[in-house]
């Protein structure tokens, strides 16, 4: 056995990484990527997920044979609540309106588009050249994104003359209608319109650019219509981009993961909606708004929010836990899965998925994060309700029962699954941390029981699965599952070496990242972040990073950009919010090894990448604080840190991959 493992690894170290696809696009000076259409003279589609407090857009886009653009708008309009009102009852259309139809430049329509480039920074950007000869010769502009606040999808055109003779434009009075069925609508019917801004005719002069904008809003009928500046909207867009971008930098000699990262936090971040139940953070993907689930946000992205400084993201958070908390009962009835419908109603249709264990974890996460004691003292009672609903469901192994996890039935989760479990270990560990700044005496029971189910944790899963030594997902499974990877993210190391080659092996990881499960297609790219994280929690730095660094160019430059995405088959690789909080959290808990040991402390693990020589992580905005972190090669593994906190600075000299306590 032990020549077999050994084999095993060393096949496994030897093996090429699963190369990123050529990429189609290239990292731009303003921030964001471009594609050159023209350089590559190929047709291509992509979509792309962008959100507002009322509003959401997934923009199907590309080009075709002849170089023209093209697109379809799908809009969602979470707080126009359709019949039933369940889950996915958000007011959703898709519509080709296109308000160039309608234009005519020196007597002809526009046509004869070939893109030059394509560019996406919060907003989708692209430029055409258009040469119709004697009537004109001139660059059209494009630029669509959702507005922050109004339920509306924003479009802005600009025509450059690029001739010798002035161009005379005529824009069209173009306008689209429609009102919806009362009987499909909570509140009746709903009315949708697509309006341009300044019809009329007009003159460009050589060198000179005309613009103009459209939208697609939707309001209740009899509501007043919305009225859209478009300038004021777009400065609104980029404040907020430019505000995410600037906060929680990223500064490594890896560019590639500093613009995958700094793009994550516009995603993780855009997709809260202002719902009648308060701000809520929703996964989106053109099914999930205005509701919240105990995976996606209490265990993903809620802990990730106070890092961000985004008062928004926080204020979403601690509203969730509050809905969360509503479900509390003395007859330790599990709190269901999600709260949808704008917080009037529940979705628990597969039964007990292990949720307690991720808000635990989750809540007591963000709490000590956050590092505000009213706020802790407020989540301590669902924190503690929700350790109490597990440790009542320990079966006679000691590991955590529930019904299925996360992946609800689409595969096999036993009755007690390896997932769970490792959330509760953790819950544990943060809750001793969290009672401990809270005063209460027991607080180092969390850590005793912690310990016990550690042990049981290997007694029960751990197996030879695939000729790895690592973990059974649940008793009786006999093929290796992505989620093998959840202890490591834990810091569960006691099985570390032989689960990374497990799954960084052929039988799981491919280009797209992790297979849900060996022999299968499916993948979900949670687990694949999940992996990555847990790779530098146990100081599997190198392949850690080699494999970052391809997952982020797939993801950020190749075919289906700019952010994480859900699944696929299922979904169509949608770029769901959470899963981009998850990107985030692999350079904060795994990269930089931020552990939260308290309301203002934290362990600090760096793992500096060999060939890196510094990297940093400016305005993190934690521990209800402001400060970088500057980590900096001295000589071979020896490295100096700096924690820097306005004018005060603490520095230190260690070891990549070695622990240092940090109280701000």
């Amino acid at each position: 056995m032990i020549l077999k493992n050994q084999l095993i690894s060393a096949f496994i170290l030897t093996l090429p990484l699963s190369a990123a696809a050529e990429s189609r696009w290239t990292m731009n000076t303003e921030g964001g990527i471009t594609w050159n259409v023209a350089e590559s003279g190929e047709k291509h589609s992509d979509h792309i997920e962008m959100s507002g407090k009322t509003v959401s857009t997934v923009l199907r886009y590309g080009v075709d044979d002849n170089g023209n653009f093209i697109l379809n708008k799908s809009l969602v309009w979470p707080m126009l609540r359709t019949v039933p009102n369940n889950t996915h009852a958000s007011l959703m259309r898709r519509y080709d309106w296109n308000p160039l139809d309608a234009v005519t430049i020196n007597g002809r329509s526009v046509s004869g588009e070939k893109v030059r480039n394509i560019s996406l920074k919060g907003t989708l950007s692209v430029k055409s050249d258009i040469d119709q000869g004697y009537y004109g010769k001139y660059e059209l502009i494009r630029n669509y994104f959702p507005s922050t606040e109004l339920p509306a999808l924003v479009e802005m055109y600009g025509i450059v003359n690029k001739g010798e003779r002035p161009l005379r434009v005529e824009i069209g009075d173009s306008r689209m209608t429609s009102t919806t069925d009362p009987s499909t609508g909570v509140t009746g019917s709903f009315v949708i319109s697509g309006a341009v801004d300044s019809p009329g005719y007009y003159v460009i002069n050589p060198g000179d650019t005309l613009t103009f904008s459209a939208s697609i809003s939707a309001v209740k009928k009899g509501a007043p219509a919305i009225s859209v500046n478009a300038g004021t909207e777009l400065n609104k867009r980029q404040n907020l981009v430019d505000r995410l971008m600037g906060t929680l930098v990223l500064e490594t000699p890896d560019q590639v993961i500093d613009r995958m990262f700094a793009f994550s936090k516009i995603r993780a971040c855009e997709s809260i909606y202002e719902t009648q139940g308060g701000p809520m953070h929703g996964p989106g993907g053109e099914s999930y708004y205005a509701a919240i689930w105990a995976n996606d946000q209490a265990e993903y992205i809620n802990p990730y929010f106070p890092f961000t400084g985004y008062d928004y993201g926080n204020a979403s958070a601690l509203n969730s836990f509050r809905h969360f908390a509503r479900f509390m009962n003395d007859e330790m009835k599990p709190i269901p899965s999600s709260i949808v419908a704008e917080g009037l109603d529940i979705w628990n249709g597969v039964g007990d998925r292990g949720d307690a264990a991720m808000i635990a974890h989750g809540a007591s996460r963000y709490a000590l994060a956050k590092g505000d004691i009213n706020e802790a003292r407020e989540l301590w009672n669902l924190i503690e309700w929700c350790l109490k609903y597990c440790k009542g469901k320990l079966n006679k192994e000691g590991v955590v029962e529930s019904d299925t996890d996360e992946l609800e039935n689409r595969f096999e989760s036993g009755d007690a699954n390896l997932c769970t479990s490792s959330l509760y270990y953790d819950a544990l560990i943060s809750a001793s941390y969290l009672a401990r700044d809270l005063g209460i005496k027991d607080w180092k029971k969390y850590q005793s029981e912690a310990a016990s189910l550690r042990k049981n944790i290997e007694k029960y899963f751990g197996k030879e699965i695939g000729g790895f030594d690592t973990y059974a997902y649940y008793d009786g499974n006999d093929k290796l599952r992505a989620w093998i990877c959840i202890p490591l993210a834990m810091g569960i190391n006691d099985r570390a070496t032989q689960t990374l080659d497990a799954l960084f092996s052929p039988k799981l990881w491919t280009e797209n990242g992790l297979l849900t499960e060996e022999g299968d297609r499916t993948f979900w790219d949670r687990s694949t972040l999940y992996a990555l994280r847990g790779a530098y929690t146990v100081g599997e730095t190198k392949r850690a990073t080699d494999f970052l660094h391809d997952y982020s160019a797939t993801r950020l430059l190749g075919e289906h950009v700019p952010y994480a995405i859900e699944a696929w088959p299922e979904g169509s690789q949608r770029h769901l919010s959470a899963e981009s909080g998850l990107y985030g959290r692999i350079i904060t808990e795994g990269l930089f090894g931020i552990r939260p040991t308290g309301l203002k402390s934290f362990s600090l693990t760096p793992h500096l990448p060999t060939g890196w020589d510094h990297m940093n992580l400016r305005h993190i905005r934690a521990f209800g604080s402001d400060f970088d972190i500057e980590v900096k090669r001295i000589n071979g593994n020896k490295i100096s840190v700096n924690i820097i906190e306005g004018s005060k600075k603490k520095s230190y000299k260690t070891v990549s991959g070695n622990t240092i306590n940090i109280k701000l």
